[in-house]
């Protein structure tokens, strides 16, 4: 058993830097993110295309290795939190929350009695099958678990103070491309409206002690946001950086290619 290495990472005031993963249905994804430098996966299951079994298999391997895993749900619903968190999720992401009266009930979804309202139903596989009774295991996991808020919204902007104010928030992500789109300037990411609303959001995070976050499309925003105090960074995702990749390097063969067969003809 280890403690969670990116929520103390984050309580260090250190930054973190993970990916999505949301296409490939494969644990094995997560052994060449860390194996890249990733501190955290971020497993999609709102707009991904997997199954409650790969998420356990992510979850599980990515744990193994310390790469902390956290499960975006497909809804702020408890059956959906609760099944991402006994499958070895280490952290829940809620999408597009928008009442504060909704996220702290979801909250309580996430951590054991007294603390919260979370129901039992962990095997020994989920401590390491260390031989630990039912209130270590439940101290175990609401000492670990991480509780991420995303923003994605106009109208969760405006309600930011309110949803800050809510006990067991850990961290804050900001969606930029449903932020974007909200506030009428959809894919404008370098925008001065949508840079002031986020810039709003980590105000907030700043006066409340809750870690600020972003999940954006490439470096370049990426490396913008952390100079200007992100630190739980999301940056690409499995599909995308494969198709980069694949492109650059079909790219680099073809042009040697030409350049070959020009020298010959000389």
């Amino acid at each position: 058993m280890r403690n969670n290495p990116l929520k103390a990472a984050l309580a260090a005031g250190n930054v973190q830097v993970g990916s999505i993963l949301g296409q490939f249905r494969s644990a094995e994804i997560a052994r060449i993110y860390k194996a890249a430098g990733f501190d955290w996966v971020f497993i999609d299951t709102e707009h991904g295309n997997f199954d409650i079994e790969t998420v356990q298999d992510v979850c599980r391997v990515a744990s193994l290795i310390d790469l902390t895993p956290l499960v975006r749900v497909a809804d702020v619903q408890y059956a959906l939190v609760a099944r991402a968190l006994d499958c070895g999720a280490e952290g829940v992401i809620f999408p597009r929350v928008e009442s504060p009266e909704l996220l702290e009930r979801a909250v309580t979804w996430t951590k054991f009695p007294p603390t919260g309202t979370r129901g039992f139903g962990l095997s020994r596989g989920a401590v390491d099958y260390a031989a630990l009774s039912m209130p270590q295991i439940m101290q175990y996991w609401n000492d670990n678990v991480m509780t991420v808020l995303q923003i994605e919204t106009q109208r969760a902007v405006e309600a930011r103070e309110e949803l800050l104010t809510i006990e067991g928030v850990d961290a804050v992500i900001v969606g930029p491309a449903d932020l974007s789109i909200s506030l009428g300037i959809p894919g404008e990411f370098e925008h001065p409206l949508l840079i002031s609303a986020i810039e709003s959001i980590m105000d907030t995070c700043s006066r409340r002690n809750i870690v600020p976050g972003i999940h954006v499309r490439v470096p370049k925003i990426a490396k913008m946001w952390r100079e200007r105090g992100m630190r739980l960074l999301s940056c690409s995702n499995d599909a995308v950086m494969l198709l980069e990749r694949a492109t650059e390097i079909i790219h680099e063969v073809s042009l040697q290619a030409e350049t070959s067969a020009a020298t010959q003809r000389k």
